[in-house]
């Protein structure tokens, strides 16, 4: 049960907390954190508002070290509303988190302000997790965090209706064009639709476009902005077409996760671009819920075969302030572990960062989309790893609109956020 499933665990990570200390004074512990700030006691765990499932995950850990008790400290359940809340702290220089799930986006941001501490990768098995998600907790070829869950963008579609018009899934975004103009109306549904509202999921769904037909939002060296280029144009034009010849439903201006999720669900779309935590929803039975047993997912399509997603996911990461970091730090271990990955998976159907779990045939008869996953992760792209993300979000979700709203051309709306997003990396 649940002592047994955490055995092994426990024994491992009791033994590392005594160590954590010296392991975390020679990783270094942030321009602000004094060495005093590295011994073991209680500590709070700064995530977002899934009460029920965190409280099971870090149960057995309060069991075995009730003198480094975990609290859960709930962020904000929007993603914008947590970094804030992060941001005022850690500007305060508060000692109040100590452990802090954080986007897989924030890690420069952190890293460059001195928000959290570089950790020492020998403390972690990073060989045994997604090369991918292993990068997102990299910033200037040093470790900040550990890789606690990944994420892909994937193409959910209708399984039934293809069926019946004899045609397979796309594999190019011509083929998913072509599908969705013709097929989508005559079973009644509306073709494609991703989440364009104005929220950070309008970046990852241009992201995805862009790098589907072969470009990227900045080049190798990480500064140089490249969204003028034919490649950002025709990723950006192919929402853009959507949206003006009806095969995009206007109503998608204003899908964000959940509402896209459910257009698909109750039956309106033939084609969604959306997470993989869509699938366990979309398979259970409920009221307004059509597509139970009637939908798959695949690779989003590129141009001539698979395309690229935005990499998601969250990273766990040791507040540069926390008074606790040795607990911290074996506390992460802990969430990390292979055991606690699996139960999180089953917990959420969040994709883990071992890769063991995705060969896993019981893990693979209970999440049928994790080989799909997985190929998903290993070809997706971050999003630019510059310290004010935020503002560079900020100016792709403007441009972008602009531009699905039929406000300005897709050249015009590209050539404003080069240049915006040119003067903030200069200004960083």
């Amino acid at each position: 049960m649940i002592g047994m499933r955490h055995a092994v665990t426990r024994n491992r990570v009791t033994a590392t907390v005594a160590a954590a200390a010296c392991l975390t004074l020679a990783a270094g512990c942030g321009p602000r954190a004094a060495a005093t700030d590295n011994g073991t006691g209680p500590i709070t765990f700064a995530i977002g508002n899934d009460v029920t499932t965190f409280n099971k995950l870090i149960a057995p850990w309060n069991e075995e070290h009730p003198d480094q008790h975990v609290t859960l400290d709930l962020l904000p359940g929007d993603e914008n509303g947590q970094l804030s809340q992060i941001q005022t702290n850690m500007q305060q220089g508060s000692p109040a988190y100590d452990v802090i799930d954080m986007d897989v986006i924030w890690t420069a941001e952190f890293a460059a302000n001195g928000w959290i501490i570089p950790l020492n990768k020998a403390m972690f098995p990073l060989g045994d997790f997604l090369s991918s998600a292993v990068n997102t907790a990299m910033y200037k070829g040093q470790l900040w965090a550990v890789p606690y869950n990944s994420n892909a963008d994937l193409l959910y579609y209708r399984t039934d209706i293809l069926n019946a018009a004899h045609k397979q899934p796309p594999t190019t975004l011509a083929q998913l064009e072509e599908l969705a103009k013709t097929v989508a109306p005559e079973y009644g549904l509306q073709g494609y639709a991703g989440q364009f509202a104005l929220y950070e999921g309008l970046t990852v769904n241009f992201a995805d476009a862009v790098q589907s037909e072969g470009g990227s939002i900045l080049g190798p060296d990480g500064t140089t902005v490249t969204v003028t280029t034919p490649q950002a144009e025709a990723g950006l034009s192919f929402l853009v077409d959507g949206l003006r010849e009806g095969w995009i439903p206007e109503a998608a201006l204003g899908y964000e996760e959940e509402s896209s999720a459910q257009a698909f669900e109750s039956g309106k779309l033939l084609f969604l671009n959306n997470w993989p935590f869509i699938y366990s929803q979309a398979s259970t039975p409920g009221p307004g819920n059509k597509v139970v047993g009637k939908f798959a997912v695949t690779q989003l399509p590129g141009v001539n075969g698979p395309g690229s997603s935005s990499l998601g996911g969250a990273n766990l990461a040791v507040s540069a302030f926390s008074k606790h970091k040795a607990t911290a730090l074996a506390f992460i271990q802990y969430l990390t572990s292979l055991p606690e990955e699996k139960q999180l998976l089953i917990d959420t159907g969040l994709p883990p960062v071992w890769t063991s779990l995705y060969s896993d045939p019981a893990m693979d008869k209970m999440f049928p989309y994790l080989p799909v996953v997985r190929q998903a992760i290993l070809s997706a792209k971050p999003r630019p790893e510059i310290p004010d993300y935020d503002q560079a979000s900020l100016a792709i979700i403007h441009a972008v609109y602009q531009a699905l709203s039929l406000q300005e051309a897709p050249e015009h709306a590209l050539s404003e956020m080069q240049a915006e997003l040119t003067q903030i990396i200069s200004d960083g």
